[in-house]
């Protein structure tokens, strides 16, 4: 989970501009040995670029709405001598694994930072000018031209995060998402006994016996009309798009399974058809509370289990990575 006091923000829209070129000089040289001495204005300094960089370490984008404009340094004028003005310094942001840029005038992906470390130049400095020493030529030995620096680029980009985990879960608000992310992982989402506590998606990592593991998503409940604008909404499904397999939760204390499950495929159809070609699994939740009964034939749950009492649990994990190795070879 996200610690006290971080906001979970998954879209930012900034404006990025790289430095200008430091311009060429204009110099000659001067010597009480030397009278007739020649040219030697310098070359300007590149500016520098905007880099954005992908880490690890981040969950939100909750730094970069600090700012809404971002400037790498100019290039610094040449001088006489023949000496290069400095480059400017380039301006690394750092941003969380899963973010994806957009030109904002363009409507276009520019980059999709899926890897620690990641690196993309969003916008490249201007070069740097040529001094009059670059213009000697036989027939103009005292050239006094020099060039101005380049122009740098600028951009406006809206960026969108979208966790990178193995396993989205998907279900209504109070489905028990969160006991059951607590419960797998040693993450500490918020859990309480009323809808919507949980307000921001978390990540939690499972273990697989000794030496394998999946990352788990949680994201806001779903809640009827969701694509519409109801509850909070659907605009957290982004954070499943990138899953292998979706986990969809219906709380056992329902009157009809399949009434349930008909309106969660509503609203992933609602938000992307291609959620619903994702492989899935279809999990009851709070099977230790009292059941109303499913109205009809029984309902084809894939597994049942209780956060509270542990059963089944380890009958996910293990399902849950069967399934997982499945997807892998099928892509392979």
């Amino acid at each position: 989970m996200y610690g006290v006091g971080v906001r979970f923000i998954d879209e930012a829209v900034i404006s990025v501009r790289a430095g200008r070129g430091g311009g060429g000089a204009v110099s000659f040289h001067r010597a009480s040995y030397l009278p007739k001495g020649g040219p030697d204005g310098g070359d300007g300094g590149r500016g520098g670029d905007v880099v954005l960089c992908a880490s690890a370490q981040l969950a939100t984008l909750e730094d970069i709405t600090l700012h809404r404009v971002y400037r790498a340094e100019n290039g610094r004028p040449g001088q006489g001598g023949r000496r290069s003005g400095r480059a400017g310094r380039d301006l690394v942001i750092e941003l969380p694994v899963g973010t994806l840029v957009w030109n904002m005038e363009e409507g276009r992906l520019l980059a999709d930072l899926t890897e620690s470390d990641q690196r993309f130049i969003v916008v490249r400095g201007g070069s740097g000018g040529r001094g009059n020493a670059r213009f000697a030529t036989p027939r103009n030995r005292a050239p006094r031209r020099s060039e101005p620096g380049g122009p740098s680029e600028e951009r406006r980009i809206k960026l969108e995060l979208k966790l990178i985990a193995d396993v989205g879960l998907v279900g209504r608000p109070n489905a028990g998402k969160s006991t059951l992310l607590a419960a797998l992982s040693r993450a500490h989402p918020r859990v309480a006994d009323y809808p919507f506590s949980t307000l921001s998606p978390a990540l939690g990592i499972v273990p697989v016996g000794i030496y394998q593991r999946f990352v788990l998503a949680d994201i806001p409940g779903l809640a009827e009309g969701a694509r519409f604008g109801r509850g909070l909404g659907h605009r957290f499904l982004r954070h499943i798009e990138r899953t292998r397999l979706i986990v969809l939760l219906i709380e056992a204390p329902g009157t009809d399974y399949r009434s349930d499950f008909e309106k969660l495929h509503a609203e992933l159809e609602g938000f992307s058809p291609e959620l619903l070609q994702r492989p899935r699994l279809i999990v009851m939740s709070k099977a230790d509370l009292p059941r109303e009964g499913d109205c009809g034939e029984p309902f084809p749950f894939d597994l049942e289990v209780s956060a509270l009492t542990g059963d089944g649990l380890k009958e996910l994990v293990d399902l849950i990575a069967d399934r997982l190795g499945l997807v892998r070879e099928a892509a392979c």
